[in-house]
């Protein structure tokens, strides 16, 4: 049995910045378990830029964000096996892993869980048709087309317009295939602005909103797509069909924190995010078990990735010199168009400045305030001019105006008109 004051569950960009994070706090015995043979996970695989522009105020690649983070591990001198799957978690923070050497079993006085998030695949949207060759979620084209030099098909249609599936439409343009169409089944995309305008708008790529694939044609390859139109309640309207001949379709509907190793230990898991539910020092249910990054929640930027997953750190490694939770804290609560907060609850006694409240809407929405509430009172209003889904939010609030509103027992974060 190996002994560590904190071990990390996964390499990849939330991992070793949460390595960074509490080793900069003072922990020595720390260790990275990482189950591919790479540390810095699916940045390996992002060669766009983009990266790094709030943590490092310079354009990076993927592998690039990554190697920073990489080489501060390796500067700090922080262990870790690649190569390496865990298998099960315990609520008292012992895990098992495997690898080329054996079973290895580790009693942890804390553990951090980053194993980030996976796409959702062709059997979770029910589409009819057979299965020929040539569908592909967007992240594993990304693989192909970025890390093994093969390119998936000539005609793409993309269905949904997340940001990896707006970034792989651009990618495999550069790379000589047609990108057809991307179809969304909401009215809105579920990408970030920026990605639309540079990935789709300025190679004159339709985006076809409240639209959604109802057929798949192809018996060895994949030959075409039906597509139709939907209604308010996301249901095919008849009459509305249209066959799109291609070679290729890219899923892009979405991503689903890796929890199975969340659950195994005890950890609540949110009904809306589909990741652990923890309170302002990014702890679980079960004390002594953090989460950052996508397995906790699906970030837009991989920045704010880093900078929750630090914090994470910081905060695992306080828990290993002795802090524990004082109280069970005050509820975070989302109402009228806020579809869920992180953390999803707050103590003030934990809090050194101030509290980050990260937050997703469930809709486009113009000209709205976001508003805080401290139980019937309201703290804080701001205008937006747009809120979209596919762009997180931030409200704070410092620790003085705790002390404004004693006893209160519920914050709440709505969107008024």
């Amino acid at each position: 049995m190996k002994e560590v004051d904190i071990v990390i569950i996964g390499g990849g960009p939330a991992g070793l910045a949460a390595a960074v994070g509490a080793r900069r706090a003072g922990i020595e015995n720390i260790l990275i378990l990482e189950r591919e043979k790479y540390l810095g996970g699916i940045l390996n695989q992002c060669i766009h830029n983009g990266f790094g522009l709030h943590i490092f105020q310079e354009e990076l690649t993927g592998p690039e964000y990554a190697a920073r983070y990489e080489s501060q591990v390796e500067e700090a001198g922080i262990p870790y096996l690649i190569n390496t799957m865990v298998l099960d978690i315990t609520p008292n923070k012992k895990v098992t892993a495997v690898n080329s050497n054996g079973l290895l079993e580790i009693d942890a006085k804390a553990v951090i869980l980053a194993m980030g998030c996976r796409e959702r695949p062709r059997g979770a949207l029910n589409i009819p048709g057979t299965r020929p060759v040539g569908i592909y979620t967007a992240g594993t084209a990304q693989k192909f087309v970025n890390l093994d030099g093969y390119l998936p098909g000539r005609e793409v249609v993309v269905l949904g317009s997340g940001d990896i599936g707006l970034i792989m439409a651009r990618r495999i343009i550069f790379e000589g295939a047609k990108v057809k169409a991307v179809v969304e089944l909401l009215p809105y995309s579920g990408g970030l602005k920026r990605n639309i305008v540079q990935c789709l708008d300025d190679f004159g790529t339709p985006l076809m909103l409240s639209h959604t694939v109802t057929e798949i044609k192809g018996k060895e390859r994949l030959e075409g797509v039906t597509i139709a139109k939907v209604d308010a309640d996301r249901k095919p309207i008849p009459n509305t069909s249209t066959f799109i001949p291609c070679d290729t379709l890219l899923l892009s509907v979405g991503l689903i924190p890796e929890n199975e190793l969340s659950k195994s230990a005890g950890v609540a898991i949110s009904d809306i995010t589909n990741g652990p539910v923890v309170d302002e020092m990014l702890q679980t249910n079960v004390n002594g078990i953090f989460a950052c990054g996508n397995v906790l929640h699906v970030h837009d930027l991989v920045d704010f990735v880093s900078e929750e997953s630090e914090w994470a750190g910081e905060n695992a490694a306080a828990y290993v010199r002795g802090k524990s939770r004082s109280s069970a804290g005050i509820a975070l609560l989302s109402a009228d168009g806020v579809r869920y907060t992180v953390p999803a609850s707050i103590d003030p006694n934990n809090i050194v400045s101030k509290v980050d409240i990260r937050f997703r809407v469930a809709n486009v929405f113009k000209n709205h305030y976001v508003s805080v509430y401290f139980d019937d009172q309201c703290f804080q209003r701001r205008k937006r001019i747009i809120l979209t889904p596919g762009e997180m939010e931030t409200v704070t609030i410092e620790k003085g105006v705790f002390a404004q509103y004693p006893n209160t027992r519920n914050i709440t974060i709505r969107l008024e008109t």
